[in-house]
């Protein structure tokens, strides 16, 4: 009869733990990045009273007799499953549609979270809402466009280093459009004109103004010269310390066809440079980008593509020519400094900042972290959670999201995956098992009465 009585006390202390992980279950129901929880229960020893036997000649065999002695906890699993994704709209915000980790760093020890709700700290260092660093790889020093695989360090997108984008010399520009061989003004020396912006390496911008001009003796023969350079206060630098020459400006067309010809009287040639230097070593060499360690690869002039115009016949008989700063390619245009105005998150945690001038440059890559049993991590509180040898091992350097064949998202984060429908019809069923357990206790009472009633 006793043993009915602590098999109901063992059944009411299994059923008010599970009701314990059920109500924390609710309680964070809209915990950012929460994992329920899930009780289930084993039975516990039992007592045998005969073993069992086999039979023996005229004798059969008969089965172990044993009873129960009530119920434990066999395990609390957490589940993995992802919860819903909420838009916050936050660039720093992150969701991982998987089962992988964020690393973050308390104290010189990394811990792992599901919860991806950044933010940036007075030192530009990307953080939780804790103050917890977030870890992942950085930009190649030799490389910068390339990310640097190697152990884990606090990522900082919004550091001094990162507010600005350096300028960059304009080393491309091109002329396009038509020169008209009757236009009146080819034949002044003022000529047709047409200008063009570009940027020394210090990213101050000038005005490039050229002249073509027509040959007297051969009409299908231009030059081109450099009439002014002037900076933004409207100040001509050729006047102000500085000098410029255009290699080879002599452009020929075929007069039969009108194409372009060449330059310098050779067939196919179509690029000339022009080049600016300081007259003096009060006038810094800015036309000079000196961005590669590489002296050879210095740029110290200005290419100039002139194969792009043609000598037609036009409407009203003017010449339309037009320079545009950069090449036929899209590249070389330079640009002025830049100011870091947002930050881009892709899918395999890549953080890039964009800058008003045009620049988009990487910044830092987010690691995650991936273990074999996600179930065996110990939860440590703040939505934290450790390693342990149930888990595996982190290796300190982490996985790119990629190779995992998950994603991250930016702009949302990833809600509790408590699913309150299960949740209350699991506390019904609690609450009828602990109902049933009590009763145990006071019908093992009632009969203890019974039997102590039998002499008075």
């Amino acid at each position: 009869m006793m043993r009915s009585l602590y098999s109901g006390v063992a059944g009411l202390k299994t059923h008010q733990t599970k009701m314990d992980v059920i109500g924390n279950n609710i309680a964070n129901v809209n915990t950012v990045g929460f994992k329920s929880s899930q009780v289930l229960f084993k039975d516990v020893l039992y007592q045998t009273t005969q073993n069992a036997t086999g039979s023996t000649g005229n004798t059969g065999g008969t089965n172990a007799k044993q009873i129960g002695l009530g119920t434990g906890v066999a395990t609390v699993s957490v589940s993995q499953k992802n919860g819903s994704a909420q838009s916050t709209n936050n660039p720093y915000d992150l969701m991982i549609n998987g089962s992988s980790f964020f690393i973050v760093n308390r104290s010189g020890t990394n811990y792992f979270t599901k919860v991806g709700a950044f933010q940036t700290d007075d030192s530009g260092n990307l953080v939780t809402g804790n103050g917890d660093l977030v870890m992942g790889w950085q930009v190649d020093p030799d490389d910068p466009t390339q990310i640097k695989r190697d152990s884990v360090s606090a990522l900082r997108p919004e550091s001094e280093e990162n507010q600005v984008a350096a300028p960059e010399m304009t080393s491309k520009m091109y002329m396009h459009g038509n020169i008209a061989s009757v236009d009146p003004k080819l034949q002044t020396a003022d000529g047709v004109v047409t200008t063009v912006p570009i940027y020394d390496n210090l990213g101050y911008a000038y005005t490039v103004k050229f002249k073509i001009t027509q040959s007297t003796t051969d009409s299908s023969l231009y030059n081109l010269a450099i009439d002014s350079i002037k900076d933004s206060n409207n100040v001509d630098i050729l006047q102000n310390g500085y000098s410029a020459s255009l290699g080879d400006a002599t452009i020929k067309f075929d007069p039969d066809t009108g194409n372009f010809f060449g330059m310098g009287g050779v067939q196919g040639a179509g690029k000339t440079t022009l080049t600016i230097t300081p007259n003096d070593a009060a006038h810094g060499n800015v036309f000079q980008d000196h961005s590669s360690p590489n002296q050879n690869e210095w740029i110290n002039s200005i290419e100039l593509d002139c194969s792009n115009i043609t000598m037609y016949s036009t409407k009203g008989g003017e010449c339309d020519v037009e320079t545009v700063r950069g090449g036929t390619d899209s590249t070389g245009g330079g640009r002025r400094v830049g100011s870091l105005t947002d930050v881009s998150i892709d899918t395999s945690g890549k953080i890039y900042g964009v800058y008003d001038n045009g620049v988009t440059k990487l910044l830092g890559q987010i690691a995650v972290a991936n273990f074999i049993n996600p179930a065996g991590l110990e939860a440590i509180g703040d939505s934290l959670y450790k390693e342990t040898r149930a888990s595996g091992e982190f290796d300190g350097i982490g996985q790119d999201i990629e190779n995992t064949g998950e994603k991250m998202t930016q702009g949302v984060i990833e809600m509790s995956n408590v699913d309150l429908s299960q949740e209350f019809t699991e506390m019904i069923v609690t609450q009828r098992g602990f109902q049933a357990n009590s009763r145990i206790i006071t019908v093992s009472d009632t009969l203890i009465e019974e039997l102590v009633n039998l002499k008075r």
